[in-house]
């Protein structure tokens, strides 16, 4: 057996797929039958289109058009007489191994795209690297695993899944995540909670442990994995699955109910989410609301920014589907650990301190203006409140609200519609922000705590780190500290105060910050009626007697410890 991080609850079990991204090693080789490689060089090109066509097909029924459009680019690419012919001549003339050649073509256009002047054809640069290693691939034998096209069931077992990869993959083919690093507020478990998949995390080696085609089993709350299961195994995960699958079916009675305590105090449960299509699971856990729409998943696995009409159709669905509960969307957070190749960012020494968020959007303003638009447009379909990430001054947020203003100036001119009542809020992320809270508050409608990086800011501690991973704890005393600063400061100043932050559905943590006043709690669907239930069971004033027991403690230990003691 071995033992990770509880990630996203549930039980599964099925066949592993192991995704190992290896390093491709392309030698110079010489050979002797020049028409037999000029073949494999040709097959290995018609395999690679094969593969794609099958993807754009999938995606075209699956996906929007943008997103099906790269599809159409890659084969387009596979389809240049210029990139065959030179190969094939490279091959003959020199009498090297398809790799090689194809390697050396590949390299002189990749070189000329990057010289142009042309941004857009700057960025056909990535789409070529992109190709050439599906063609490499298929040359080596290496087996192309394309996610968004799987043949049966399987547990994803990786390194680590990037969000794109979890935006595209065939989700009803894919029964849990196994991955080598990442803790609760990696993206790879948020987006498992919030598909409601199983996954446990931070397993070390288990890409190396587990071979294609073992059976594994586990437990995405316990974090227990068990690799070749015996029949006794498999029976006794059958009974832990059926218990499971009926707690969450006793959830449904609590649907329709109030999140409100056993003394009266009422807060909201709303859900976080990165795509539309997540509406679904919210309306199915009976969310209050949006607590955070991450706007960047409309930015990824794409070769271009998405158009101010692209991201109103998208905003729009998602407040035309919760209309009129309240909808709260975050503008543009790219940078950090989430990559957009065509805006040619410089790579940093520590991007999560970096060029990311508000940062990014401050400094390209028309990119900022573009999504400013078309979410004033979507207002007039839903309950919309705007809120901005990263804020780590008084300054910036002045600067992002101006440049806001500006945006609605422009509609007003071109007599464009827009809802009069939008709340601006912004993220309570980075210590700065909390400890000029007080401040801050008098400028907004709304604070909402981001754990995930105020705990990785206020420790120090790259929470992918996993030789660090155990200092970054919610239950430390400073975290606790900030959270209650923030709560008081925004009460003091009459806005409301809420957390999309992973602590927000931590049922260790929510008596805790219930304690602390938080008005609203934002979490992943699949966490919203487990939630709803531990609330009903609570009184606000005994949390309130809990929570400054808390707030004098010294020590993360000691605190989880009370925590696990009170509870018991």
């Amino acid at each position: 057996m071995k033992i990770g991080t509880g990630a996203s609850p549930g039980i599964a079990f099925g066949k592993a797929l192991v995704i190992k991204n290896e390093e491709l090693v392309i030698e110079k080789k010489s050979v002797e039958n020049i028409e037999e490689e000029k073949n494999r060089f040709e097959k290995a090109i018609e395999e690679s289109k094969a593969q794609l066509l099958n993807i754009k097909e999938k995606a075209a029924k699956e996906l929007d058009e943008g997103k099906s459009a790269i599809f159409d680019a890659h084969i387009m690419i596979l389809e240049d007489p210029e990139l065959i012919s030179s190969t094939l001549n490279k091959i003959e003339s020199k009498g090297v191994n398809a790799e090689y050649a194809f390697k050396e073509i590949i390299e002189q256009f990749i070189a000329i795209f990057e010289a142009m002047d042309n941004e857009y054809m700057r960025e056909r640069a990535s789409d070529l690297r992109d190709v050439s290693g599906r063609v490499f691939r298929n040359l080596m034998g290496i087996k192309v695993i394309d996610l968004s096209v799987l043949d049966e069931e399987v547990i994803l077992v990786a390194d680590d899944l990037t969000p794109s990869e979890a935006v595209t993959m065939d989700k009803e083919k894919v029964l849990g995540f196994l991955t080598n690093i990442g803790g609760r507020t990696s993206h790879t478990a948020i987006m498992a909670r919030t598909l409601e998949i199983p996954a446990v995390v931070g397993l070390k080696d288990i890409t190396e442990v587990l071979k294609e085609g073992d059976i594994v089993a586990f437990n995405g709350e316990t974090g227990e994995v068990i690799i070749n299961p015996s029949e006794e195994e498999i029976n006794h995960y059958k009974e832990l699955k059926n218990k499971y699958d009926k707690e969450k079916k006793e959830l449904q009675n609590l649907k329709g109910q109030e999140s409100i305590t056993l003394d009266g105090i009422t807060v909201e449960l709303v859900g976080n989410i990165g795509t539309p299509n997540d509406i679904e699971g919210l309306i199915k856990n009976d969310a209050e609301g949006v607590g955070l729409y991450r706007t960047e998943f409309i930015y990824m696995d794409r070769d271009s920014l998405p158009t101010e009409d692209e991201q109103f159709e998208s905003y729009k669905k998602v407040l035309q589907a919760m209309n009129p509960k309240p909808v709260v969307i975050r503008t543009l957070d790219i940078g950090g650990d989430k990559e957009v190749s065509y805006l040619n960012i410089d790579k940093e020494m520590n991007p999560f301190l970096g060029y990311r968020a508000i940062r990014l959007c401050l400094d390209k303003v028309e990119i900022f203006k573009v999504q400013l638009r078309a979410l004033l447009r979507a207002s007039i379909y839903g309950n919309l409140k705007i809120m901005f990430p990263m804020i780590s001054s008084l300054e910036e947020l002045r600067e992002a609200k101006k440049i806001l203003q500006e945006v609605k100036r422009d509609l007003d001119n071109e007599r464009v519609e827009y809802a009069s009542n939008i709340e601006v809020g912004m993220m309570i992320e980075v210590p700065s922000a909390a400890i000029i809270s007080d401040i801050l508050a008098k400028e907004v409608d709304f604070f909402s705590i981001g754990t995930n990086d105020l705990i990785q800011y206020t420790t120090a501690v790259d929470r992918m780190n996993q030789k660090i991973r155990h200092l970054y704890n919610p239950f430390n005393p400073a975290v606790i500290r900030l959270i209650k600063m923030v709560i008081d400061n925004g009460h003091k100043e009459g806005i409301w105060v809420g957390m999309c932050g992973e602590m927000a559905g931590d049922k260790r943590m929510i008596p805790i910050l219930l304690g602390l006043g938080l008005d609203e709690f934002s979490m992943s669907p699949i966490s919203i009626l487990p939630a709803r239930k531990l609330i009903r069971s609570l009184n606000s004033k005994e949390m309130k007697k809990l929570a400054d027991e808390i707030l004098k403690m010294n020590t993360a230990e000691e605190i989880e410890k009370f925590i696990e003691n009170y509870f018991k």
